[in-house]
């Protein structure tokens, strides 16, 4: 984390994304390997005290100690900073993980953010409960409500949180328009680009300042491992290095080495499972017992528009509210699945189902869950790489139960 590389990577200048998911970050070590190692050590050796000194000081850049320099935990930093377009990046053990260290690195007690009510049921307890624990003042606003953001700002704000497209509703912020009212205000926005990833969607290059992963999720693909990353400018991303140096979320270099591999087909099963999510979108949409779709990528979603101009494809996620809107009748559906996993992860080859009011957002109180849209006959796929005939049977078995 403390060396990138930088200048080993020239003739990867102007490349595009799939080639820099290939190539980007590797460095060949003296057996000339073609696909990348992994470093399963804790500690490495020193050339001599001298050495140990200055690598210890951060005046030689090479490796100390697994917790914040491992060289396959590099590789994978450099090569989702290249895919982001930032300057640097940092790994660390789990998604909450990336977004926990961004905020201890870059507040302090008495700073104020400002958070999407449309995050990971999991992100709202963080900011809610255990930063402001600790004297971090926080206001929850509507994902698209300009006016809301606009108004919850204080001289004391110093961030801007959101996930776009919204986790299980699909809601989709205007990220330029964000990024330009955190910048006027002396703020940073950091975006959590889990669900679009760089193959569908640059948050950066709209003006985000910091882009958070769930590594866990697409970047892996095939939900093997846990892991995060966070993705922004060089000094900011020291800051979090030094975080994670100190407190030790780390990434492991075996997990590393599955997203490094993972990368390498992401906007193919991205651009996949984004084919597959629509077909699906567009056939709950004509069901009888389905009283509401939530996906961009129908153009009556009050977001299809924006999430046009912003990505690519419009992503694996989707949720629906069966009818009637009730528990009940959404855990019929969920508990009729046999071809779909019932489990909370998503970004997987397997396509998930889950009922977020009981699971994801389940820690949320009733009000939370109502002001962030999630009713009791909501239910959230996550389309994986299965036949979309086979999915939309395995869907039908319990709507029709209804």
């Amino acid at each position: 984390m403390t060396d990138h590389h930088s200048d080993s990577f020239d003739f990867l200048a102007g490349a595009e994304l799939d080639t820099l998911a290939v190539r980007a970050g590797q460095v060949r070590g003296p057996e000339g390997e073609h696909s990348e190692p992994i470093y399963t050590t804790s500690s490495f050796v020193f050339a001599s005290a001298g050495q140990a000194a200055a690598r210890f000081r951060g005046d030689d850049p090479g490796n100390v100690y697994s917790r914040y320099t491992n060289p396959t935990v590099r590789t994978f930093e450099d090569r989702i900073a290249a895919l982001e377009g930032g300057e640097a990046g940092v790994a660390t053990a789990s998604g909450m993980a990336a977004i926990l260290s961004t905020c201890m690195a870059l507040l302090s007690a008495g700073d104020h953010v400002v958070c999407s009510r449309s995050v990971f049921g999991t992100t709202t307890v963080l900011f809610t409960k255990y930063l402001q624990k600790f004297g971090v003042q926080v206001d929850l606003v509507g994902l698209t409500d300009l006016a809301a953001w606009e108004q919850s700002l204080k001289p004391n704000t110093r961030l801007l949180f959101l996930e776009t497209p919204s986790n299980p509703i699909c809601d989709v912020a205007d990220v330029r328009k964000l990024a330009d009212l955190a910048h006027s205000n002396g703020c940073l926005l950091v975006v959590d680009n889990c669900f679009c990833t760089p193959a569908l969607q640059k948050p950066l290059a709209l003006g985000a300042d910091i882009v958070v992963h769930s590594a866990t999720k697409f970047l892996d693909g095939q939900g093997r491992c846990m892991g995060g990353a966070v993705v922004g400018r060089a000094d900011q991303m020291a800051e979090v290095t030094a975080f994670l140096r100190t407190c030790g979320p780390t990434m492991s270099p075996f997990n590393a080495w599955v997203f490094v591999k993972g990368l390498e087909t992401l906007r193919l099963r991205m651009e996949a499972h984004s084919a597959s999510a629509l077909a699906l979108a567009q056939w709950l949409d004509e069901h009888p017992k389905v009283g509401k779709v939530n996906y961009a990528g129908l153009p009556e979603h009050p977001g299809h528009s924006l999430a046009v101009q912003q990505q690519s494809a419009f992503g694996g996620v989707l949720s629906f509210e069966v009818l009637p809107n009730t528990r009940e009748a959404a855990w019929t559906v969920v508990d009729a699945a046999r071809i779909m996993s019932l489990t909370a992860n998503l970004g997987d080859a397997k396509t998930t189902i889950v009922h977020p009011a009981t699971t994801t957002h389940g820690r949320l109180s009733d009000e939370e869950r109502s002001a962030a849209g999630i009713s009791e006959g909501l239910i959230r796929v996550a389309v994986g790489l299965e036949s979309i005939n086979d999915l939309k049977k395995d869907l039908d078995r319990g709507l029709s139960l209804l």
